[in-house]
């Protein structure tokens, strides 16, 4: 079976040609993603939504990370990379219901795992008081929670040391059953300062406008 190719990039994001899947984190080829961050809004407050690695994941498991995320695979674009929520959260959306927020950089180098990403985030604004209704893909995602959009802000930008986060997690029959943590930035996946600093203030300043 040929392997998965993805489109690989200059870090000022000039087309270079293709890799297999597997040696762009080896090589450290930057190549392009897909991030879906979801708010909803309830009680006049603003929720960001995060969802839990798997524990099977290769990378990075049992961590929080973005609300749904994926690899841009060859011939496509930004707006294929929403078949990402609907694969992992089992949410169909539509691509013009998101509201972009540019294309960031985002850089996690470890031993033996070099990611260089330039990620197309987008935000998916849910309704006041809107039910967002997960059906998670349990081989990516083991549960859903939310957290003040305002404290993970902090968190992410190095202001506060903790954040409170409430959902569900899968438990091994397939129930959801309900999840309270306070997490640091340890629990999170570890993208770069950067790129959460940026991906922050983006959000906030389309809540804002909102």
């Amino acid at each position: 079976m040929e392997a998965e190719k993805i489109n690989i990039y200059t870090e000022s994001n000039q087309y270079l040609g293709m890799a297999a899947r597997e040696d762009v984190h080896r090589q450290g080829y930057w190549h392009q993603t897909f991030h879906c961050w979801f708010i909803s809004q309830k009680d006049g407050k603003d929720w960001i939504h995060l969802q839990l690695r798997s524990s099977a994941k290769k990378d990075f498991p049992n961590l929080f990370d973005i609300t749904a995320a994926g690899h841009l695979l060859v011939n496509e674009t930004a707006e294929d990379g929403v078949r990402e929520v609907e694969e992992e959260l089992g949410l169909a959306i539509a691509f013009e219901d998101l509201i972009p927020l540019g294309v960031i950089k985002d850089q996690i180098h470890q031993e033996g795992f070099i990611d260089n990403e330039h990620c197309h985030n987008f935000l998916y604004l849910a309704k006041e008081n809107s039910d967002l209704r997960f059906e998670l893909q349990k081989e990516e995602v083991a549960g859903m929670v939310s957290a003040d959009f305002q404290a993970f802000s902090e968190l992410c930008m190095g202001k506060r040391g903790q954040a409170a986060v409430e959902g569900f997690k899968m438990a091994d029959d397939g129930t959801a059953e309900p999840f309270a943590k306070t997490i640091r930035k340890t629990d999170v996946v570890p993208h770069s300062q950067s790129y959460l600093e940026q991906v922050a203030v983006r959000l906030k300043q389309v809540l804002e406008k909102a």
